[in-house]
């Protein structure tokens, strides 16, 4: 016969659900021991590894806040060098306006000075042609009245006789016209 007909049928399944002291005893040892190895050196092992990855989370955390309290830190100084900024430009463009405004009055008032003075300078050149063309005037009038005199006479006439009808001549003349002209041109 084999040894499997040794074992009888009705014990072959009840084995697991009997309990044999013998057996609750070795298991019993075997989970004292492996229960000793594993809090001797795995539990501290996991427990060192679990803290040290606990300190890196909260390091990752504390790095984290400490980044965004820096990110906070330059958003507010670059918003204050923003708003320094805008107010350096108001700033620059208010002087800029009042250069331009004062630079456009001197402009104006170098533009009338001057316009004035070519006025003025006009005015003179006016006066001086109109006193050149009087004597113009005044001296063909006196070379055609001694003309006309000596032609109407027929003798040549000595310096005093020529002076004296000059003189005549120019009296009997009205130079106010041309005097008011001159008046009018300025």
């Amino acid at each position: 016969m084999s040894a499997a007909a040794h074992i009888p049928v009705a014990s072959s399944g009840s084995f697991l659900i009997t309990p044999n002291v013998g057996l609750m005893i070795w298991t019993l040892v075997v989970f004292l021991i492996s229960f000793f190895v594993l809090r001797k050196w795995v539990f501290p092992a996991i427990a060192g590894v679990l803290d040290s990855r606990a300190k890196r989370i909260n390091d990752s955390i504390d790095a984290a806040e400490h980044t965004r309290e820096e990110a906070d830190q330059l958003l507010a100084d670059y918003r204050e060098r923003l708003k320094e900024a805008r107010g350096q430009a108001d700033e620059i463009i208010a002087r800029a306006r009042t250069a331009a405004d004062a630079h456009e009055r001197n402009a104006a008032e170098e533009a009338k000075v001057k316009r004035d003075q070519q006025l003025e300078q006009t005015r003179r050149d006016i006066e001086a042609e109109t006193r050149r063309a009087i004597q113009e005037i005044r001296k063909e009038v006196a070379d055609l009245t001694v003309t006309a005199t000596e032609k109407v006479t027929r003798k040549t006439l000595t310096d005093d006789d020529q002076r004296r009808l000059i003189e005549d001549a120019m009296s009997e003349l009205d130079f106010s016209a041309l005097g008011t002209a001159e008046g009018r041109n300025n």
